[in-house]
């Protein structure tokens, strides 16, 4: 992972769930037999070369098996 999420995730919402996720057969393989959901929140992150920046990212999750492959969709102008 080439960054890391510092603080929590705010303004989370389900982008889809069941049959929705299209990536549903190839996460059952990876990690197991879940109800996976494709998420998405706004989140501050660091990136690897210490940059603190605010991103909106996106994961896969399951209850039993957490989140999963977290990636950075966009970056957020600040809102201070």
């Amino acid at each position: 992972m080439y960054f890391e999420i510092v603080g929590g995730i705010r303004q989370v919402a389900v982008i889809a769930s069941g049959l929705g996720v299209r990536e549903r057969r190839r996460l059952n393989r990876a990690y197991g037999r879940g109800s996976w959901r494709k998420v998405k929140g706004i989140a501050r992150i660091k990136l690897s070369d210490g940059t603190a920046v605010i991103a909106e990212v996106h994961w896969y999750e399951a209850h039993g098996i957490g989140k999963k492959e977290l990636k950075i969709k966009r970056f957020v102008p600040d809102e201070d």
